[in-house]
């Protein structure tokens, strides 16, 4: 059973030291990142060409591993015009040049409002959306939205209601379970993983796996490398090998020392709980 990484967990690297590093590790795929983790080439707005897409992906490849996802972390919400329109652009820039990484999903968290005008942020992410599914569509590949906490997107039920008031076949979901608990809701996971899944199970194209313990001082979650925490992986693996056997699974919050052990937790829960 696979594993992949999000890439910028074992640093910000010259992209043929990131591809050698993540591969050390045994990862077969991973979550890039750019503005995160390729410290010798200038990713920013305006600069992705299939060329460079075909030389940083092509690193990953040669070493066994794909570039499953790349991450575009930019805010859907901002109530700015030319804050709002730059991130649009550049998400779309990511989806136009995604396949040439040899990534089929970009991914991002929809950004945390500013104000309390929430119905004004939502019509922006709306906007946002619509458009950025057209560009997919396109291109063949999926825009990969996820809910945390904070976000204006931060339950599986807002999410779901995205999808709903979007309806296109490219917008895709990048579930994480710990990113829906919260310090007041932390006991009831089993009941909130279940509706993650009854409510998005169907739209998954990748998955984020980490782990949450409770801050004895101040009571607040506090998230850690999965496998050790209090997140019940037995329900998660479960349904995510009902729903979508086989698909991305990526570590996030592991640090170096703990990542043979986290890869080695997820791929025994992935045969485990097989169903």
């Amino acid at each position: 059973m696979t594993v992949g990484l999000l890439a910028h967990l074992v640093g910000k690297l010259p992209y043929e030291q990131l591809a050698a590093k993540v591969a050390s590790y045994g990862f077969d795929y991973v979550q890039l990142a750019l503005s995160k983790a390729v410290a010798d080439v200038d990713c920013s707005f305006g600069k992705l060409s299939p060329g460079l897409g075909n030389t940083i992906g092509g690193a990953f490849h040669s070493r066994g591993v794909k570039v499953a996802v790349l991450g575009c972390y930019v805010s859907l919400v901002e109530l700015d015009d030319e804050v709002y329109r730059r991130n649009v652009d550049q998400f779309k820039e990511h989806l136009r040049n995604a396949r040439h990484f040899g990534a089929s999903i970009v991914a991002t968290e929809v950004g945390v409002p500013k104000t309390d005008q929430r119905e004004l942020h939502w019509q922006r992410l709306r906007a946002a959306v619509a458009e950025l599914a057209e560009e997919a569509e396109k291109w063949g590949v999926y825009v990969g939205l996820e809910a945390a906490a904070r976000h204006l997107i931060g339950t599986a039920s807002e999410l779901a209601q995205i999808l709903q008031e979007v309806p296109s076949a490219n917008i895709g979901v990048v579930l994480d379970p710990c990113n829906l608990l919260t310090q007041s809701n932390y006991k009831q996971q089993d009941e909130i993983i279940e509706e993650a899944f009854r409510l998005l199970g169907t739209r998954i194209v990748s998955a984020h796996a980490k782990d949450f313990v409770i801050d004895p001082a101040a009571g607040e979650l506090q998230m850690i490398a999965a496998g050790r925490g209090m997140l019940n992986y037995d329900k998660f693996m479960g349904l995510m090998n009902h729903y979508k056997p086989h698909s991305f699974i990526t570590l996030e919050r592991v640090p170096e020392q703990h990542m043979f052990e986290s890869s080695a937790f997820i791929r025994r829960k992935r045969v485990d709980c097989s169903v």
